[in-house]
C-alpha cells in the first residue's frame, strides 16, 4: 500500500538536504557573527497566544486542535508571538537589548503553491528592547549581510507604517486595519473597489495613493514632507544615513504596510529579482510592540526569512565530504569494520558493505556513491599491516600501512 505525504509538505532526499543544512549553517554564522544567539520555542503553542494577536480569524488558516484534556492549542504559524511570549515568561528581567535568532519549521492551512507550503521553515531574529534607529539599522544589515553572503539577487524596499498610521488616524480602526491589509497585499484592484465602497475623505484617498505610489531612493522624503508635512521624518533620516554609511542597498517604499497591526514603525521587506515568480518576497520584518499583549511593553525589531523559498533560489552547493568505501575479501568483514573506525577518527567518511557481496560488486557500488578512495582489505596486506588503497578518479592504487593511514588519508 502506498500513503502519499499531506499535501503541502514535501520529502527532502539527501542532496537537498545537504543544501539546505549549508544554507542554514551560513545564515546561524552570520547571526552570531552579529552576537545574536538561538532560541527555541515548543512547536505547538496554547491556541490563545495566536488569537490574542490575530484574532478568531486566524484559527481558519492555522492547524488549531484540542488535545487529549481538552485544552485548545495550535501549531506554531510563525515564530514572533512565541518568541514574545517566551521573553515575558522567562527572559523579561534579563539585560537588554536581548539578541535572538530560531530556525525553525511554521504550519498554516493554506491553498500550496509555488513558493507556499502547508509546513514551511522560517530562519529569523529578534532584537528585544531597543528603540533606536540603531536597532533598525542593525537588524536590516543582518539581514542583508545574510542575503549577501548567501549570493542571492535581491532587491531591499525599506518603508515606516507611521506614515499610513498618521494618514489613517481618524479612520475607524477596522477600516484602517482593511486598508493596510489590501496596501500590504499589493491588491491595488481590491484597494480601490474598497475605497469606493465606504464613506472617506477624497483628499485622504488621494494622499494615501500618494504615499503608496513613492518608492526610490531617499530623495523621495522631501516628496513624503509634502504629502504628510506634520510626521517626523528625522528617525528615517537617521537610519538612512546609518545605512548609507555601511553601503547597504535599498530603496525607500512607504507603500509597505506589514499586515500585523502589531508593526509600529520601521518596517522591510526583500523580494527576490529572479526564480520565484509573483511569490517573491523572501524577507519581511521592522519594529514592533507585541510584548505588551503579556503585560510587558517593549519594543522590539524583528525579521524572519522564507527559507524555502531561499533555498529553491540559492545556487550554494555544500561542500563534498571526503568519502572512503571499505570493501573486504569474504571472510574479513570484521576487519573491515576496524579499519573503517581508524578512517572516520581521521574525520573522514567511512561506508562499510553490509550486504555481503563480492569484491566486484562492492567497488561498483564506491563507484555508484562516488565515494574517491576505496580501501582494499585482503589477507596479503593484511599480514604486512596494510591495505591496498585505490584512487577511484585516477584508478591509482597503492599500499599504505594501517599504522600510517590516519596521515595518509589527511593528507590526499
Amino acid at each position: 500500500m502506498k500513503i502519499e505525504r499531506p499535501r503541502g509538505t514535501r520529502d527532502f532526499l539527501p542532496e537537498e538536504m545537504e543544501k539546505r543544512r549549508e544554507i542554514e549553517r551560513k545564515m546561524r554564522k552570520i547571526a552570531e557573527l552579529y552576537g545574536y544567539r538561538e532560541i527555541q520555542t515548543p512547536t505547538f503553542e496554547h491556541l490563545e497566544l495566536f488569537t490574542l494577536k490575530s484574532g478568531e480569524g486566524i484559527i481558519e488558516e492555522i492547524y488549531a486542535f484540542k488535545d487529549k484534556g481538552g485544552r485548545n492549542l495550535a501549531l506554531r504559524p510563525e515564530l514572533t508571538a512565541p518568541v514574545m511570549r517566551m521573553f515575558v515568561n522567562e527572559c523579561s528581567v534579563m539585560p537588554k537589548p536581548l539578541r535572538f535568532y530560531y530556525f525553525a519549521n511554521c504550519f498554516r492551512y493554506e491553498r500550496p503553491q509555488k513558493g507556499r507550503y502547508r509546513e514551511f521553515w522560517q530562519f529569523g531574529v529578534e532584537l528585544i528592547g531597543s528603540s533606536s534607529y540603531l536597532a533598525d539599522a542593525e537588524v536590516i544589515s543582518l539581514a542583508y549581510d545574510i542575503m549577501e553572503n548567501l549570493n542571492l539577487k535581491f532587491d531591499l524596499h525599506i518603508g515606516h507604517v507611521g506614515l499610513l498610521r498618521l494618514l489613517l488616524k481618524d479612520v475607524e480602526e477596522n477600516v484602517a486595519s482593511k486598508i493596510m491589509r489590501l496596501i500590504d497585499k499589493k491588491d491595488s484592484k481590491g484597494l480601490e473597489d474598497y475605497l469606493n465602497t465606504i464613506s472617506i475623505d477624497r483628499d485622504l484617498e488621494g494622499k494615501i495613493y500618494d504615499i503608496i505610489e513613492l518608492i526610490g531612493d531617499r530623495s523621495i522624503i522631501e516628496d513624503a514632507k509634502g504629502i504628510i508635512p506634520n510626521f517626523d521624518f528625522e528617525y528615517i533620516e537617521k537610519l538612512c544615513d546609518c545605512l548609507d554609511s555601511i553601503d547597504v542597498k535599498y530603496n525607500l517604499d512607504f507603500g509597505i504596510a506589514r499586515g500585523l497591526d502589531y508593526y509600529t514603525g520601521v518596517v522591510f521587506e526583500a523580494y527576490a529579482k529572479e526564480g520565484l515568480g509573483a511569490q517573491n518576497q523572501i524577507c519581511g520584518g521592522g519594529s514592533y510592540r507585541l510584548a505588551h499583549l503579556f503585560g510587558v511593553d517593549t519594543p522590539s525589531t524583528g525579521f524572519a526569512l522564507g527559507f524555502d523559498r531561499i533555498a529553491e533560489i540559492c545556487e550554494l552547493q555544500a561542500e563534498k565530504p571526503k568519502v572512503v568505501a571499505i570493501v573486504a575479501f569474504k571472510g574479513l568483514e570484521n576487519e573491515a569494520f576496524k579499519i573503517s573506525r581508524i578512517v572516520r577518527e581521521a574525520g573522514v567518511d567511512a561506508i562499510v558493505d553490509v550486504m555481503q557481496r563480492s569484491l566486484k560488486k562492492q567497488l561498483s557500488y564506491a563507484n555508484d556513491i562516488k565515494a574517491d578512495f576505496a580501501i582494499i582489505v585482503g589477507e596479503e596486506e593484511l599480514k604486512q599491516k596494510s591495505v591496498a588503497i585505490k584512487d577511484l578518479k585516477t584508478g591509482e592504487q597503492k599500499i599504505v600501512k594501517i599504522d600510517e593511514l590516519r596521515d595518509y588519508l589527511k593528507s590526499v
